[in-house]
């Protein structure tokens, strides 16, 4: 049996995410103690599955949140209740089994040894991955990037990450967005704004198509209208911070 960190913990937002969540947690669980669920909203038949599965294993938690509300918003969720229990750090991974739950530890030892950085996974596609979503996912890198004037985010939305747990849950306090889909990549640049360094480690990602129990919520015109507008956002708070940027950027 794993030990229990008093500093780290997987946190898996998850809505109606199909069977594939099973495999996700348990395989989260082989590499970590402890592991939180946060279930946003779900209508399906995982809200029980997951409750019994905690049932059994004292190194998962459930929170069950009635109303769907967002990934951001069940992120922040898990970011409170590990500030309250003294956790400064969560690893953030999605419930449909597309993360590599192997590289747990490898992620939340890089963690450990920069305990100021966040630990972005830069994604590497197979090659059942959706060339759309591969080329809109470079236009927000981009963006990203010029944010935050280089500041070295290799992959804005890839949601695997370890996050130091204060200064993202106080940018979250501060700001009424980043609740949907728009919560990857604005907490990047935002926490590149408070000066967290991105530390990148290279990280497989796998689309699993419907047959083999794949569930997607990524709606095309909904979510990019959603980016666009935070992009947007973004680019004028850095055209307003772009002297604060520029003078950290000579002295680095």
């Amino acid at each position: 049996m794993l030990n229990a960190s008093v500093t780290h913990v997987v946190l898996i937002p998850s809505y109606n995410p199909g069977p594939k969540v099973y495999e996700t947690v348990q395989a989260a669980r082989a590499q970590w103690n402890p592991v939180w669920v946060v279930i946003d909203g779900s209508t399906d038949e995982s809200v029980a599955g997951l409750k019994a599965m905690a049932a059994d294993d004292d190194g998962l938690t459930v929170i069950h949140l009635p109303q769907n509300q967002g990934k951001g918003a069940a992120v922040l969720q898990g970011l409170d209740l590990a500030f309250a229990q003294g956790y400064t750090h969560v690893l953030t991974m999605d419930s449909d089994g597309q993360h590599p739950a192997a590289l747990i530890p490898d992620f939340m030892q890089a963690s450990i040894a920069a305990p100021d950085a966040m630990i972005l996974g830069k994604p590497i596609f197979d090659a059942d991955a959706p060339s759309i979503r591969v080329k809109g996912r470079e236009i927000s890198n981009g963006w990203a990037n010029i944010e935050t004037l280089g500041a070295g985010i290799g992959d804005s939305l890839f949601g695997f990450r370890v996050y130091p747990v204060a200064p993202l849950r106080k940018i979250m306090q501060r700001h009424t967005w980043m609740r949907r889909f728009d919560f990857d990549p604005e907490a990047l640049v935002r926490l590149c704004w408070e000066g967290v360094r991105p530390i990148n480690l290279p990280a497989p990602v796998r689309y699993f198509s419907r047959a083999e129990g794949g569930v997607s919520h990524f709606n095309y015109l909904r979510d990019n209208t959603l980016l666009t507008w935070m992009h947007f956002r973004l680019v004028l708070g850095f055209l307003w911070r772009l002297p604060v940027l520029l003078w950290h950027k000579l002295k680095s």
